[in-house]
């Protein structure tokens, strides 16, 4: 089981970083959700998969049960879900703002939207590019 929970995380990383590298601002939306997914899945991967008892401490005892599994990754991806909702949330609407403001979600057909000195190495081209507030 752990070798297929392996291999799903390195196809997952792999969909996450290709959609990344992409120029429209959706499939960034989808690697930056894949991605999510794939680093949930490696937590999970992380604690005991097969668990065969509850993760529960018994009266008396100070430890989990022999084959009880971790409750400690459970928590966190419950965590990491709630982040990436809102991240997922917050990103959605950048790119519907850019899309209003814009017309468009090309990353490369974005660049028109900087400042035409940006970047420079030199402090005081860089501060005269700036627009004026």
């Amino acid at each position: 089981m752990e070798t297929l929970l392996a291999l799903l995380f390195g196809a997952l990383l792999a969909a996450a970083c290709y959609l990344l590298l992409a120029r429209s601002l959706p499939r960034m939306i989808l690697g930056l959700l894949l991605l999510g997914n794939a680093a949930n899945l490696a937590l999970m991967a992380a604690g005991r998969v097969l668990g065969t008892a509850p993760p529960l401490v018994e009266r008396g005892a100070t430890a989990l049960a022999a084959g009880a599994s971790n409750p400690l990754p459970q928590a966190l991806v419950l965590t990491a879900i709630v982040i990436s909702f809102g991240l997922t949330a917050f990103v959605m609407v950048l790119a519907w703002a850019v899309w209003r403001g814009e017309a468009t979600l090309d990353a490369e057909a974005l660049r028109r939207a900087e400042p035409a000195g940006l970047p420079s190495t030199d402090a005081k081209a860089a501060a005269a590019a700036e627009p004026a507030p």
